[in-house]
């Protein structure tokens, strides 16, 4: 079967599992959690991912236990076991994300990515949601990267819709610009 036709299974699968439940909001923020870990700790990821003969399946859900502090709720419990049972723990990064992002939309929140050259205000951050709020009707997260290399401005991305405002940008499209105007007089 195609992988990203199981991924999405998965996912679709603990979504509806944790709402039967009512542990959508802790489940979810267990799994941002895992997600930041998994990024954030290569050799972690390397041991959850390996081989079910080089790392067992118990010893993966213990590395994913401590990376929540030793804390984790039955229904991750329940569903990293269920991973395990199938063989398919090496795809529990993408399962979580596909998660998080099913699960947020299915309770009106969407990820946005907002790039600037410097730490944002809190107040364009606020307004940014608003603005949000008021044109999609929905709540919004917004995970902030900061990126020097873009000069100024910023960069924001929420679903399918991209504004790149940052001055790299701006100097760019005046390169290409002076690039096609130099080769009509050539």
């Amino acid at each position: 079967m195609n992988r990203s036709i199981v991924i999405t299974r998965y996912a679709y699968a603990l979504v509806k599992y944790v709402r039967e439940s009512g542990q959508g909001e802790l489940v979810c923020s267990e799994a941002e959690t895992l997600l930041k870990a998994l990024r954030t700790v290569p050799d972690l990821r390397r041991m959850v991912t390996a081989a079910q003969d080089a790392v067992s399946a118990f010893d993966k859900k213990k590395l994913l236990q401590s990376a929540l502090g030793n804390r984790m709720s039955q229904e991750m419990s329940r569903f990293l076991t269920l991973l395990n049972k199938n063989g398919r723990m090496e795809m529990v990064e993408d399962i979580l994300r596909d998660f998080v992002e099913i699960y947020h939309r299915s309770v009106g929140i969407r990820r946005a990515y907002l790039t600037t050259a410097t730490e944002p205000s809190e107040r364009l951050l606020q307004r940014l949601k608003a603005l949000v709020k008021q044109k999609m009707g929905d709540d919004v997260i917004i995970e902030v990267e900061v990126d020097p290399s873009i000069i100024g401005g910023f960069v924001f991305d929420i679903d399918e819709y991209l504004l790149d405002a940052s001055v790299k940008r701006q100097l760019d499209l005046i390169r290409e610009q002076y690039i096609e105007r130099n080769r009509r007089i050539i």
